[in-house]
């Protein structure tokens, strides 16, 4: 029998109490104190846990040196002897603080896309119980968030529709009773309620007399340059039958052709006009190629999380993350004489899922 020595034993995970259960005090470390199932997580006796930052960004914090740790998360991408090949979702949400991000403007559509992808395609359901509370936890806060700023009020209709329809699919399924404990889906469904509540009770509220210039009084030129700005063809089509001024500058030729350049290559343009030289009907054109290629993925959103090619780590763009190539002096020497660092890929939606084999 070996001998078991001090080194070989594993000191274990140290846990805490929170409202939604037990969690991890690593994960925790890496998580903004807004978020709800913290509020049983106090700091007394740890020094550590008391160095949360109130000042910095959101979803930051402050270690025993005063410097600030911005969430971040690292992945396993590939499976060897020395490497298990296992990446927990709940742990990765928590650790990216997706619940703050959800109050970010930056990183909204991002956190609606990938919402949207879970409830969609039903994969909610084959996630742990724990992550099943969070996802749900985080539309909560997402439709608190709709109903605070009131905007993206259509981008909650669509998630509260899919969550209605998975909910539905539910019922139905394992002879007529959703699967999981009745705990679990008694919580699901008093989450379920309160998003339902909050949606229904959100009122736009057209801005008072005070506030000048509104929309109806800009020229129309201002309005045609606003709708340039647009990437997304359905925000035009909604645009259309919102005034009839919108309507008049979305039939322009103009308006679609600089959202094919937008989207899509030359090469790709060719591909479609065959030999015509230029299209007759932008807006024809356009959809021809959505079909034919889809729309890119990378300007749909104002920032998308990033993987780092040297430590293997998930971050946001904008807060950055702690790299091996910054704090390894070594490291960086090696680099330097490689050619310079590697820049960070982005991952969009269906790509992070991948990580967890959704």
């Amino acid at each position: 029998m070996p001998f078991i020595s001090k080194d070989w034993r594993s000191p274990g995970e140290e846990w805490v109490k929170t409202q939604e259960g037990w969690e991890k005090k690593k994960v925790l470390e890496c998580t903004a104190q807004r978020y709800p199932a913290l509020t049983n997580f106090n700091s007394s006796g740890d020094n550590q846990q008391k160095s949360w930052s109130q000042e910095g960004q959101v979803g930051e914090k402050t270690n025993d040196s005063g410097n600030r740790i911005p969430p971040h998360c690292h992945i396993t991408i590939k499976c060897t002897r020395e490497i298990a090949g296992f990446n927990g979702l709940s742990e990765a949400v928590r650790r990216l603080d997706f619940s703050s991000a959800v109050r970010d403007v930056r990183r909204f559509n991002y956190i609606c896309a990938l919402l949207e992808l879970l409830l969609g395609g039903q994969k909610l359901t084959h996630l742990p119980g724990a992550a099943q509370k969070l996802l749900l936890s985080m539309l909560e806060q997402l439709a608190d968030q709709v109903a605070t700023s009131q905007q993206n009020l259509n981008a909650l209709r669509a998630l509260i529709v899919a969550l209605s329809s998975l909910r539905e699919a539910e019922k139905r399924a394992c002879w007529g009773r959703p699967l999981g404990s009745r705990a679990l889906w008694g919580h699901h469904d008093d989450a379920i309620a309160r998003i339902n509540r909050i949606a229904s009770s959100i009122r736009i509220q057209e801005p008072g007399p005070e506030v000048v210039p509104k929309l109806h009084d800009l020229p129309e030129e201002c309005i045609r340059e606003i709708l340039l700005r647009i990437s997304d063809h359905r925000d035009l089509d909604a645009a259309s039958g919102a005034w009839s001024v919108m309507a008049g500058v979305c039939s322009e030729q103009r308006v679609w052709r600089e959202l094919v350049a937008h989207h899509y290559s030359p090469l790709q343009l060719q591909h479609v006009l065959k030999d015509a030289a230029e299209p007759t009907d932008w807006r024809d054109t356009f959809h021809r190629l959505r079909k034919l290629y889809g729309l890119r993925e990378d300007t749909q959103y104002a920032e998308t999380l990033s993987l780092c090619r040297h430590c293997k780590c998930l971050f946001w763009r904008s807060l950055g993350h702690p790299c091996i190539a910054d704090q390894c002096p070594e490291y960086r020497e090696r680099l330097r004489e490689a050619g310079g660092p590697l820049a960070p890929h982005p991952v969009p939606p269906a790509a992070f899922l991948k990580f967890f084999s959704l």
